[in-house]
Parts: structure tokens; C-alpha cells; sequence
């Protein structure tokens, strides 16, 4: 009997989860299965919140081969605060916010590899600086933010405070989101082994034949534009790379194809489920799905860094 490759089980078994949380999303919450209700409704914003998890899980599984940190994510590190202030600053001016956010968390991610680089340049542990760093620009963007907020008007003002806070509940049913991760994924998968390879260390890639200048920036690139994505859709949530892409390396999954594969679904499932309990938690009334995943993936954060994950 030939013996099933792992990671085929395991993708398989994770798609079906995936399909299982898909259906409960559509099918739970006032009004039952009423079909009217999924189709206008419940299935954009499922569609939605699978398509911006898929982004944000990839953006933080290359933004943790791009700095060697285990603990990156768009959140923790500014790039989702930065595409808050692309998206705001889009908003204010008439333009695309998909633009403005992608814009903004491309500033965030150059800026955090330029104060970085002495800490990526040394030879001891350099995730604790990578952290402080990146707390110190998602605040600097955070309070640009919010003294954007100030212009505002105030018919619009609640809006932008819950997509601040990540928000699905005006998500329609854009395909960008989903043909923005197949597109990342395809991409991991085409240039799997070389991500592998700058793993191991820019000397080890360099010497193996990688251009590690260019592959950076390439990851670089596609994380800045998945996260401008799904912050144009649902504002600044947090901790969905982290929790997913770390996750399934502690469970002993180490190549990038099977990780983008995994992540992908994984995000999706997350924050399909995570939105399912902000929109049942204290209905009628809905919770942003923002805060619910922080509630989710604060913890999680705390148990990697006091484990001291690397």
C-alpha cells in the first residue's frame, strides 16, 4: 500500500476545515439558512474576511523569512498601522484606498528595514529590537492616524473609528482579495526553494547562488501590497500572520510551499471564525472583528516571546 505524503494529508484535512468554517459563517446568526440573507449579505463578507485572512497570514509568513523573526507580523511590526495611514490619506484626497494602504505599508516596511539593518546585521538574537522597533513605528503611524481621524467628518467618524479597529461589516464581495493570495501563493510556491534557502541566512542563500537583494525585495513588495489589500477591505487586523504561519512551524512544518499552502487556508478559516464570533457574540449587535482577533492573537504573542520562540 503506498504511503500518503504528510503534507498532501495535511493540506487536504485543513481545506476541509476550512470549507466546514465557510459554512458555518453562512448558515449561523439571525435570520437561520435564509438564502436571500447568505447571497446579499453573509456571503461577500465571509468571501471578504477569507480573502483578507489568506492576505495578512502570507504577508506575515514572508515578512518572518524577510527579517528572521519568528514574531513578525503586519501588525506588531507597523506595516497594518501604516497602510491605516495610506488608506486614510486615500481616503482624504478621493483616491483608491487599495493604493493608499499598500502605499503606506510599503513606507512601513522600508522604514522598518532601514532602522533594522544594525540589528539584522548582528550575530546575537536580534528579535527583541525587531519588536521594540516595530512597536515604535506602529505608534508613530498610530498616532498620525488618529490625528487624521480629527479630519474626518462626523457623519463618517464611527465608520473610520471601527475600520481602525478592523471591520468587515460594509465588506462587499471583491475578488481582489482572493486573486491577490492565490497570486502570493503561486509566487511562494515558484520561488519555494529559494525562500527556503534565505532561511538559513543571506550569507548561506548568497552562497548558494541566490540574488538575496532581489528576493528581499520581492517579499518586501508582495507583503506590502497583500496587507494594502486587506486593509483597504477591512482595516487594521492584527495577529493573523503571527498566530497562523508560527503555529504551523512549531507543529514541525519548515518548507515555504507547504507553509504558503497551509497559511493560506489557515488565515482564511481564522478570521472567517473570528468574524462568525464578532457578529454572534452580543448580537444583535456586532463586536469589531479587529478586536476579537487581538483578543485571539495577543495571548498567543505573549506565549512566543516569554517561550522565547526562534
Amino acid at each position: 500500500m503506498p504511503r500518503r505524503d504528510p503534507a498532501i494529508v495535511r493540506i487536504a484535512l485543513l481545506a476541509l476545515a476550512t470549507a466546514l468554517v465557510a459554512a458555518l459563517a453562512l448558515g449561523l446568526g439571525s435570520g437561520g439558512w435564509d438564502w436571500p440573507l447568505i447571497v446579499t449579505l453573509r456571503a461577500p463578507r465571509v468571501a471578504a474576511a477569507a480573502g483578507v485572512g489568506s492576505l495578512l497570514a502570507l504577508a506575515g509568513l514572508s515578512l518572518q523569512v524577510l527579517l528572521r523573526n519568528p514574531l513578525a507580523d503586519p501588525y506588531v511590526l507597523g506595516h497594518s498601522t501604516g497602510a491605516s495611514v495610506g488608506a486614510l490619506t486615500a481616503l482624504l484626497l478621493g483616491a483608491q484606498l487599495w493604493i493608499g494602504a499598500a502605499a503606506g505599508a510599503l513606507v512601513a516596511g522600508l522604514a522598518l528595514l532601514w532602522l533594522a539593518r544594525p540589528a539584522l546585521a548582528a550575530a546575537d538574537d536580534a528579535s527583541p529590537r525587531l519588536i521594540l522597533l516595530g512597536a515604535m513605528l506602529a505608534s508613530v503611524f498610530g498616532a498620525i492616524a488618529t490625528l487624521m481621524l480629527a479630519l474626518v467628518p462626523d457623519q463618517r467618524l464611527r465608520g473610520a473609528i471601527f475600520w481602525m479597529v478592523g471591520d468587515l461589516s460594509g465588506a462587499d464581495a471583491s475578488l481582489w482579495n482572493l486573486a491577490g493570495a492565490g497570486l502570493f501563493v503561486a509566487w511562494l510556491w515558484a520561488r519555494g526553494r529559494s525562500v527556503d534557502r534565505l532561511m538559513l541566512g543571506a550569507d548561506a542563500a548568497w552562497l548558494l547562488g541566490e540574488p538575496v537583494r532581489r528576493l528581499r525585495l520581492e517579499l518586501l513588495v508582495f507583503a506590502s501590497l497583500a496587507v494594502g489589500l486587506a486593509v483597504s477591505t477591512s482595516g487594521s487586523v492584527g495577529f493573523v500572520g503571527l498566530v497562523v504561519a508560527q503555529g504551523w512551524r512549531l507543529a514541525g512544518v519548515l518548507r515555504t510551499r507547504e507553509l504558503a499552502l497551509l497559511s493560506m487556508l489557515s488565515g482564511a478559516a481564522l478570521l472567517m471564525g473570528a468574524d462568525l464570533l464578532a457578529r454572534i457574540a452580543v448580537a444583535p449587535l456586532e463586536l469589531p472583528v479587529g478586536a476579537v482577533m487581538a483578543l485571539i492573537g495577543a495571548p498567543c504573542f505573549i506565549w512566543f516571546l516569554a517561550k522565547g520562540v526562534k
